[in-house]
């Protein structure tokens, strides 16, 4: 009997300790991941062909200026379309993703800042399930990044990248 008491005591005394104080639980502050930057996503379709355009009424941003005349410049096609386009924030120790079209998207992993004002990247292409291109680049305002693609259609697709601070 002696042995029982403790344990008896025990047991009376532990429900009252939980039972006086109620602990209400608070909701944790949403934190924003920081980030790099943001960016502008295109996916265009270049070709020689005026019939093959889909009829697009997306607009590339005012601030790549004359946007067609850059791309005429690296790619030889006539006619350039956007197909869907997209803006994303850069995240520091996070992938971002920037995805134009449900079958194109581009995987984005920031390695920094570089100099004069550029942003150190990572980047992978995808389609559909399938990485078609990596490879690292600085992306700086002013100065697009373009990424020739497959063929589609009578012209090519490309993926511009596009720093915007």
């Amino acid at each position: 009997m002696k042995s029982l008491l403790p344990a008896l005591l025990l047991l009376w005394s532990v429900p009252s300790l939980f039972a006086q104080e109620k602990v209400t639980p608070q909701p944790f502050p949403a934190i924003k991941p920081a980030t790099e930057g943001k960016v502008w996503g295109a996916l265009i379709f270049a070709t020689d062909d005026a019939s093959q355009l889909i009829g697009s009424q997306e607009k590339a941003p005012a601030n790549l200026g004359q946007f067609n005349a850059r791309l005429a410049k690296v790619f030889a096609f006539k006619h350039f379309e956007i197909l869907g386009q997209h803006q994303q924030d850069i995240f520091r120790e996070y992938e971002s993703w920037v995805v134009p079209s449900r079958d194109m998207f581009l995987k984005i992993d920031s390695n920094g800042p570089a100099d004069n004002g550029g942003i150190k990247l990572h980047l992978q292409v995808w389609r559909e399930q399938q990485v078609l291109v990596k490879s690292d680049a600085v992306l700086r305002p002013g100065s697009p990044l373009f990424i020739g693609g497959p063929r589609w259609k009578n012209g090519r697709l490309i993926f511009v990248l596009s720093l915007e601070r």
